[in-house]
């Protein structure tokens, strides 16, 4: 079968699972969008429709201190039916961007960029899955549905983070510039990857030219042309609201973690149970931990600019302070991109087992804890940390083996040998 009638028979096939669901089960988005697992406060659909009543009617939608989301959503759902009484407009719209995101992802697939880059060529570069099977993975990912019915505006994140993945690997600035600041006003912590995909960009564009451009006439235009990008989207949405408050109550609540609704990350219980006095510094601490990975695998790996900016999303959904499944589902669509690393890495047993037992405790544990009665905080905690532990393996797993690949080419006689990490 040629490969557009295999995109075509792929992305039908996904969409029609999720109209099915969207229309056989009624209540099936609801029941998803109140999983603490699905939805945070900082992407939750019943918040996103709190602010959009309160918009539509001309009250400020950050006053009921409910909504945490950025102000251009507000006029891009405004313009969709009420998802109560029509919601097939609002399905039709997650289908879409759930189909756009693997068709990014495709796109990365295709450039090859995950096996040869313009300074490494991994010695297992025959070793791929195809675009269409690197997609159908994204697409048909439970995780990926469930984020979808959910109506999570996670997906909307996702989306352009895959586009400016995509963007870069093709050599294309303006679109990569505007794809990851659509990101970032959504979620801020995407502007972390843009030093890895700017190298990734320039390994793009200088392949393509027989003469590289200035690396610091590129990087300072880049960063102006984002900079620029992220202030006119913020600047718009203070005309929109009539004030700068939703700073506060958009970038402020996920900097200063003031909502601990439980989620599947590691801050919400541990700052539940932090004495007020040190609430700053260990709030210092938790962002400086995150941030702190990037710089060093961009260096390190700086032959591998787009491993790096996957590792990153890993660490995202580890680290950051309202993570949920769709973070997760994102590092685990970009992670088969590296096929090619799969023979060295050594827990995948482990890890696939770790993330399928929270899996199906999690739910169970969360209902134990808020429905029946029967357990406490810490039932869901210890799932969410077992989670977390299972991501945490696939990271450091996947860069033992992206360090071990580099190894086997620049040393061809060490191949096959056993190393030890000092």
């Amino acid at each position: 079968m040629p490969l557009d009638q295999q995109k075509a028979l792929l992305f039908g096939s996904a969409a029609a699972v999720r109209l099915l669901l969207f229309t056989a089960f009624p209540s099936l988005p609801n029941r998803l969008a109140g999983r603490v697992e699905v939805s945070t406060p900082v992407t939750s659909f019943k918040r996103l429709q709190e602010g959009l009543f309160l918009y539509t009617h001309n009250v400020s939608p950050y006053d009921g201190g409910v909504y945490h989301q950025a102000p251009l959503l507000l006029p891009l759902f405004s313009l969709l039916p009420n998802p109560s009484y029509y919601p097939f407009a609002t399905s039709v719209l997650f289908t879409m961007v759930d189909l756009l995101s693997a068709l990014a992802l495709a796109q990365i697939a295709e450039s090859g960029q995950s096996v040869v880059t313009r300074l490494f060529k991994s010695s297992r570069k025959d070793l791929r899955w195809s675009s269409v099977a690197i997609a159908a993975g994204f697409l048909f990912n439970p995780f990926t549905v469930a984020t979808c019915i959910a109506r999570s505006t996670s997906a909307l994140t996702n989306l352009f983070i895959l586009t400016a993945m995509a963007k870069a690997s093709q050599g294309a600035s303006f679109t990569f510039v505007l794809a990851l600041s659509f990101a970032s006003y959504l979620a801020m912590h995407p502007l972390l990857l843009f030093p890895p995909l700017l190298v990734l960009l320039y390994d793009a564009r200088a392949s393509k030219t027989k003469s590289a451009p200035s690396p610091f006439l590129f990087s300072v235009v880049h960063t102006l042309g984002l900079a620029a990008a992220v202030c006119a989207l913020l600047f718009v949405s203070a005309l929109l609201t009539g004030s700068w408050d939703f700073l506060a109550a958009t970038y402020g609540v996920r900097l200063l973690l003031p909502d601990l609704t439980p989620n599947v990350g590691l801050w919400w219980y541990f700052f539940t149970e932090m004495f007020d006095s040190f609430r700053e510094f260990f709030l210092g601490v938790f962002w400086l931990h995150v941030a702190s990975y990037m710089p060093g695998l961009t260096i390190r790996l700086r032959k591998q600019p787009l491993f790096v900016a996957t590792t990153l999303t890993g660490i995202f959904a580890i680290f950051t302070p309202y993570p949920s499944i769709a973070d997760a589902t994102l590092y685990l669509s970009l992670v088969p991109l590296f096929r090619h690393l799969f023979p060295l890495m050594r827990y995948t047993f482990l890890a696939s087992a770790s993330i399928l037992y929270a899996s199906f405790l999690g739910p169970a544990f969360y209902h134990l804890w808020i429905y029946a009665g029967s357990g406490n905080a810490n039932f869901f905690y210890a799932i969410t940390l077992v989670w977390s532990l299972g991501l945490s393996i696939i990271v450091g797993d996947s860069l033992y083996a992206a360090l071990r690949d580099e190894l086997d080419v620049e040393r061809p006689e060490l191949r096959g040998e056993e190393v030890k990490r000092i």
